[in-house]
């Protein structure tokens, strides 16, 4: 079928690699086994919420017992893999290809054959198995194990994805999938010397194939595969698949497993278990002693990723050289606040007032800045978490604070939260920003490509020729209302909101908007990767006109499940706060109250968007009735150091 975004130079692009070493047989032995519990983490230091991981990492003969180990499953299984390994930030520590993988993967078409954004392109499965190892690494924590296939399971337009859980809500991170983009300006690259969270070359994967890895309880990487020539997902979680690229995957875990009080089949959502993977340990061959020098094939180069001289060690998270680590008191005022490092002891996002005096009146000053964020990390550490074991852990997060053009005024986060929630919280932070301002149309209608269509949908959809010129405050949770494929969420026989696809068109590799906006610089990278092209994307996704600091507004793209607010001076948009990493409720009301107790604090007129104006106002004809967008929503029992409830109520 045809393509349409723009994307038809990438179809049949191979993979231009370069290889070195390997040959020879692997030796044999035995395999397989299950993971002990994790170790009880060490108790908070004295006057401390929380625990710093241990200091672990991967050294480079580690990484080749991984490789070699799933290598190993694969010869059994019959099968030609492409395997890598990345530590906990997202380094890549070795690509290896076994002799005949196959160059590239193919992501899934849409579900009517007419492909558009990512849907239906021919990928490096270096590129695919790359995503699949960061998407591991990122998701995981010391609280929580999770794979792609957990991944996949989050992502949809139904939660969980079945053939009879249609007409339920979509996942709980629906969207997340378009994080860690290449074009990020967030995310670090390899080619650039800086450390910290480095980018995916296809976001998050949710196809079944990547696992986080583990020492001592603490996650120090991941590892992703791919054999079989599909990335895609699995529609049907109700039945158990026999994935190949998985159970490779998994060989490669073992003595590295995921403790198993911590899988996500151990965590609930809504109720329902999580699932971690549809194979086996028992299923793993013969794998002991697999030794990477005697493993046939070779370590594989990858333009912006690898360098294909030989396998890495990991760095030790928490360390300068990770890119995160503890925070100096000089740098946040809070004990146990971690913040990204540029590697020579410097923060690389330091708390400071706002960029556009030329755009605002008053905008965020440095104090208001760092009270807004210091009131935010006190609700989390205040906070129940929803995605991490034990049971009554604390939350763990990652705050990121921005003004009006998107420039950030901090990061910070808490010791152990999921490494994806760095990016994923700036973006909730700029969308919320974005889609409140009354500049939002105007950028959108000067953009490339189909984004200037998404305008006109939105203001027919909402009736309001006016729509997204400031009128209205919207959240993260508001903004992903409208772009869901059903509206009013997961509901059948409903139109799809407009900023998503209809249902008939949608995959997770095209949602709407947010895979529109990026889709030419996802093009441009894939070339990169393959040598089709001679320069990288730039750090700066969307083509939206860019601001006074040469980027625009949503640098590294928006975000569409909840977490995010809105700043107001009054009536006057100034900003917005994002928080991501333990729960979709937890994001919204850490973002929320934090920003309510910082203005409380600040006393200068800073706050959440005023009652009258926020987007649970708006409200939508569909068919006979009318339906109201939402705004946040708090959880139940959200504390640990109170039993108080509806504790965002009338605020």
């Amino acid at each position: 079928m045809g393509r349409k975004g723009g994307t038809a130079l990438l179809a049949g692009l191979a993979l231009v690699v370069s290889a070195c070493g390997g040959g020879g047989e692997s030796g044999g032995g035995g395999g397989g086994g299950t993971a002990p519990p994790a170790p009880p983490p060490a108790p908070p230091p004295s006057g401390a919420f929380y625990s710093v991981p241990r200091a672990e990492n991967l050294s480079a003969a580690e990484v080749g017992t991984i490789i070699a180990q799933a290598a190993a499953q694969a010869r059994a299984s019959g099968a030609s893999a492409t395997i890598a390994v990345t530590d906990r930030v997202g380094n890549v520590l070795g690509v290896f290809a076994m002799p005949g993988a196959g160059a590239t993967a193919r992501i899934s078409a849409a579900p009517n054959g007419d492909n558009i954004d990512a849907q239906g392109l021919e990928v490096p499965s270096a590129a695919a198995a790359i995503a699949k190892a960061i998407t591991g690494a990122y998701l995981s924590s010391s609280g929580n194990a999770f794979s792609t296939r957990t991944a996949s399971m989050i992502v949809q337009e139904h939660f969980p994805p079945a053939p009879s859980t249609a007409g339920l809500e979509s996942g709980p991170l629906f969207g997340v999938q378009f994080s860690q983009l290449p074009c990020s300006d967030l995310a670090a690259r390899a080619s650039d010397g800086m450390v910290g969270p480095k980018r995916s070359p296809l976001g998050l994967a949710a196809d079944p194939g990547g696992f986080p890895l583990y020492k001592n309880g603490v996650v120090v990487g991941g590892i992703g595969v791919m054999a079989d020539g599909v990335y895609g997902f699995d529609p049907n979680v109700l039945d158990r698949d026999n994935d190949l690229d998985e159970l490779i995957a998994l060989a490669g875990t073992v003595g590295f497993e995921a403790p198993i009080t911590i899988r996500a089949d151990r965590i609930f959502a809504d109720g329902t278990s999580l699932r971690y993977t549809d194979a086996a340990y028992s299923q793993v061959g013969a794998i002991g002693g697999a030794s990477f020098a005697a493993t046939p094939g070779a370590l594989v180069a990858v333009a912006g990723y690898f360098g294909g001289g030989g396998l890495v060690a990991g760095a030790t998270y928490g360390s300068e050289a990770s890119g995160v680590r503890a925070s100096l008191p000089s740098e946040f005022s809070l004990r146990d606040a971690f913040v990204l490092t540029n590697g020579m002891g410097a923060a690389r996002f330091p708390v400071r007032g706002g960029t556009d005096a030329g755009d605002v009146a008053t905008p965020i000053s440095f104090a208001e800045a760092r009270v807004i964020l210091e009131e935010a990390f006190t609700i989390m550490s205040r906070a129940r978490a929803q995605i991490r074991q034990p049971l009554d852990s604390r939350a763990e997060v990652t705050i990121s604070l921005v003004d009006t053009r998107g420039a950030v005024l901090g990061i910070v986060r808490s010791p152990d939260a999921p490494i994806f929630g760095i990016d994923v919280s700036l973006q909730k932070a700029r969308s919320a920003n974005f889609f409140s301002a009354p500049f939002a149309a105007a950028e959108m209608q000067a953009a490339s490509g189909e984004v200037p269509q998404f305008v006109s949908r939105a203001r027919d959809f909402l009736g309001n020729p006016q729509a997204l010129t400031g009128q209205f405050a919207f959240s993260d949770r508001a903004t992903g209302n409208l772009a869901r494929p059903y509206f009013p969420d997961g509901e059948l026989g409903r139109p799809p909101g407009p900023f998503s696809r209809p249902i008939a068109q949608f995959n997770p590799f095209s949602t709407g908007l947010q895979s529109a906006l990026i889709i030419g610089n996802l093009a441009q990278h894939l070339g990169f990767v393959t040598g089709a092209a001679p320069t990288d994307t730039p750090r700066n996704c969307t083509s939206l006109p860019v601001t006074p600091a040469g980027t625009s507004r949503l640098a590294n793209g928006i975000q569409i499940f909840p977490g995010s607010v809105p700043i107001y001076r009054g009536n006057v948009l100034v900003g917005a706060i994002g928080v991501s990493g333990d729960g979709i409720d937890q994001d919204d009301m850490i973002s929320f109250l934090g920003l309510h107790n910082g203005a409380q604090k600040a006393g200068t007129g800073i706050g959440n968007a005023p009652n009258a104006i926020r987007a649970d106002r708006v409200l939508v004809q569909v068919g006979t009735r009318q339906v109201r967008l939402r705004y946040i929503n708090c959880p139940f029992a959200p504390f640990l150091d109170t039993a108080a409830q509806n504790v965002c109520e009338g605020l």
